[in-house]
């Protein structure tokens, strides 16, 4: 990945989240119409559309405390997305191969946050020893 600019990536990640959304929705339109299908990727929608809003928040923050709460917010929506696409990979309501992209994309997003949001904690121990 290149170098960005904070200004550059926090838009360049608005803008993959987003898509990380945009393509839950797709993959949801082409989910067998089995009641299960449709809860489990229900349950996928919301936690993936939920990376994309609250990431937008964490642009938006008004404070350290603030910025740190959504991007927690978004760590834990990322790992529960993976998680329901687990499910439907275990569960045999698609294929592996299917939604490996997606998935990808998933832990991609979740280790950029995970790592963002130990950066901050980080530097408030390091604020407080100071």
């Amino acid at each position: 990945m290149e170098k960005y600019e904070k200004a550059e990536f926090a838009e360049y990640f608005r803008n993959r989240t987003k898509k990380f959304v945009v393509d839950n929705i797709k993959l949801y339109r082409l989910l067998p119409k089995t009641e299960e299908a449709r809860i489990i990727g229900k349950q996928l929608l919301r936690s993936s559309s939920s990376v994309g809003a609250n990431y937008r928040a964490v642009c938006r923050s008004r404070s350290q405390a603030e910025f740190y709460s959504k991007l927690s917010i978004v760590v834990e929506e990322a790992d529960e997305s993976i998680f329901w696409m687990e499910v439907l990979v275990e569960a045999e309501v698609v294929k592996q191969n299917e939604i490996s992209t997606l998935m990808n994309e998933a832990n991609e997003i979740l280790k950029v946050v995970s790592t963002a949001r130990k950066s901050v904690s980080d530097n408030k121990k390091d604020n407080k020893q100071l």
